[in-house]
């Protein structure tokens, strides 16, 4: 039995925003589900839902950690991909290169 459950939902600017972070932590789901804590997530429109259901506080407190970091990475990864896309980042107008092969 889950005694513990919290939702989290993050909103932002456009379903396709939305819909690149569902799709990116969703492949996470089943790899992190196990039998101290389980996780769902569901988007509409531009709002991501995640419903996470433990057995005790700590294996909250850990699926918590998890997904916030695992949505942070995919938020910031979108970003460098819209950012690389108008030539903001690497490589855009007046950027200077190290020399380095990265």
């Amino acid at each position: 039995m889950f005694s513990h459950d919290t939702t989290l939902e993050f909103d932002y600017d456009s379903p396709a925003r939305a819909r690149l972070v569902a799709e990116s932590v969703a492949r996470e789901v089943g790899e992190i589900d196990d039998e101290r804590s389980q996780t769902a997530i569901s988007r509409d429109g531009q709002t991501v839902t995640l419903e996470i259901r433990a057995r005790d506080v700590t294996a909250l407190r850990a699926a918590l950690n998890t997904w916030f970091s695992l949505v942070d990475v995919a938020e910031r990864v979108g970003e460098i991909g819209v950012q690389d896309r108008s030539g903001v980042a690497g490589g855009g107008p007046g950027s200077e290169t190290t020399g380095v092969d990265l």
